[in-house]
């Protein structure tokens, strides 16, 4: 007897490797994947510009990387003597609005090199409800806590944002033919907007996604929102919120995603990285002085040894020869 209904994805036509490098652009959950993959040691380029739900903001900022264009000087704005734009999100802040601008000059052009290079884009779109900013006629990414009479809250007619997307993709694949687009659908809920809001903002991301992997076959959908509606139905897998997906839905998701996007030699190897992680963490429950703990160390070290020849552990290497040194010099105390 089943007491859940168990979602497996298909394989994506086009899988990541070992030596695959990924960019990630969206939503919080664009972010949550990101850190995962980044933590099992894959080139990554992680949310560049913050959380940004809407695809509008999305469109402009990826173009205004890939077209080398600078931010718009009027979308400045100061809040308690702290710095923020308008087209980025509030964790891209600076004390003075020349030092911001050149941050945001910085990740732009550190974006546009990263997804000339990238081989997989993952895209995660977060919300079709939109914020505009009523003195410029411009949507914004961020209001940054600015007064809310200064802005128009509305939902993004699905034709509008078909076409943004789609001229964006086309600037995607002219700058760098090989990449891949992995588009997902944020299962975060933004219960702020209503409940009924929220269903028909998902529902009109879902069919732009669908109908782009449709026209296009270097893009590819991920169905992490389907996984946590249908699969996970249960609150328990909610933070207290009861909106953010907690840890154990993003292992179960990151799970079901390497099983669809991972080669067999990138499945193998997180599942071995997963293991040395553990390993990595542990502490002696005696000190570091015994000799139980040395063999541990020096098995350790051999094992990042071996795995070195794939992959760059030079970090986690060094630090744990150095607490075999530690341990060693106790020893001989």
């Amino acid at each position: 007897m089943q007491f859940h209904t168990e979602f497996s994805p298909e394989a994506l036509p086009y899988r990541i490797g070992l030596k695959s490098q990924i960019v990630t652009i969206g939503s919080c959950f664009a972010e949550v994947m990101g850190q995962r993959l980044a933590n099992n040691k894959l080139t990554i380029l992680n949310n560049p510009f913050g959380t940004i739900f809407n695809p509008v903001s999305i469109a402009k900022l990826l173009a205004m990387a890939l077209y080398g264009n600078t931010p718009d000087e009027n979308r400045y704005v100061e809040r308690d003597g702290v710095w923020f734009h308008y087209d980025f999100h509030s964790s891209l802040w600076a004390t003075s609005q020349d030092e911001l601008r050149t941050k945001l000059v910085a990740s732009l052009v550190q974006t546009s090199e990263a997804i000339r290079k990238a081989d997989f884009l993952l895209l995660t779109l977060g919300s079709a409800i939109v914020y505009r900013h009523i003195e410029t006629g411009k949507v914004v990414a961020n209001c940054h806590k600015m007064p809310g009479a200064l802005f128009e809250k509305y939902l993004y007619q699905i034709d509008h944002l078909r076409d943004d997307l789609t001229r964006l993709l086309k600037t995607l694949h002219k700058a760098n033919p090989k990449l891949k687009v992995l588009l997902t659908v944020s299962p975060v809920r933004h219960t702020r907007d209503t409940l009924p809001l929220n269903n028909v903002s998902k529902s009109i991301l879902r069919v732009i996604a669908h109908e782009l992997t449709v026209w296009n076959d270097w893009i590819a959908y991920f169905p992490a929102y389907e996984l946590m509606m249908d699969d996970l139905r249960d609150y328990r897998f909610y933070e207290a919120d009861l909106i953010h997906p907690n840890p154990q839905a993003h292992d179960y998701i990151f799970g079901k995603f390497a099983e669809s996007a991972f080669d067999p030699e990138l499945r193998d190897f997180v599942a071995k990285w997963s293991q040395i992680s553990k390993s990595l963490a542990h502490q002696p429950l005696y000190g570091d002085n015994n000799l139980n703990y040395q063999q541990f160390l020096l098995k350790l070290v051999a094992e990042l040894e071996t795995l070195s020849k794939r992959i760059n552990v030079s970090t986690e290497l060094a630090e744990v020869q150095g607490r075999l040194e530690k341990c060693i010099m106790h020893h001989a105390e």
